[in-house]
């Protein structure tokens, strides 16, 4: 591939919709069970925040292997909050997704997943999405629409070079933030100090 190529979604990646909610229909709260990750837990960071996952219960879970998650994929809200994602780590192989939502699975090694991660999660390709968004109700997107959508695919050393430093930007970011947060608090017990002394 030359640097900077235009290719489809369709062409580097297998978009597969998650199952009908009739099969989903036993999800539950109990704590035994395969997570299901739903549009909820997809936070702004592209993760999957797991602390109020629900769950299908093991036995219903052998007819929807097809909708498995393994390292890699990527999860993608395709009803509603158009466009949300996450990139799913290593301890999340084996759960699955609703109905909501899409399975973006890298074909072959032309793209990083981290690279296809920050590409979709990019402002000009989330307004695309909407753009081509199906209307109704609520806006979706089917895998057909998802599989036009162009990608910008440079040399794989170069997708490398553009996650490590998002990443660390990313890091940076969270010192600084953690760092607002303590100032934040040390601010309040200084002042609640200085009232309790008046």
């Amino acid at each position: 591939m030359t640097e900077g190529e235009r290719v489809t979604l369709g062409e580097l990646a297998e978009i597969t919709p998650g199952p009908s909610g009739s099969l989903l229909d036993k999800l539950g709260d109990e704590p035994d069970g395969v997570p299901v990750v739903t549009p909820s837990d997809i936070t702004d960071q592209h993760h999957v925040d797991t602390r109020k996952l629900r769950r299908l219960p093991y036995n219903e879970v052998a007819r929807l292997d097809r909708f498995t998650l393994r390292q890699g994929d990527i999860v993608l809200v395709r009803q509603g909050s158009l466009g949300r994602l996450a990139l799913i780590e290593p301890q999340l192989e084996g759960w699955l997704y609703n109905s909501s939502c899409a399975r973006v699975r890298s074909l072959g090694h032309l793209v990083l997943p981290e690279y296809l991660c920050l590409y979709l999660s990019s402002s000009a390709v989330q307004e695309e999405m909407l753009r081509r968004a199906l209307p109704g109700t609520v806006q979706s997107l089917n895998a057909k629409i998802l599989g036009n959508l162009p990608v910008v695919l440079p040399p794989l050393d170069r997708q490398r070079e553009l996650v490590e430093i998002i990443a660390d930007i990313d890091e940076l970011a969270l010192v600084h933030r953690e760092t607002a947060d303590r100032l934040d608090i040390l601010k309040l017990a200084l002042l609640d100090d200085f009232l309790d002394e008046e």
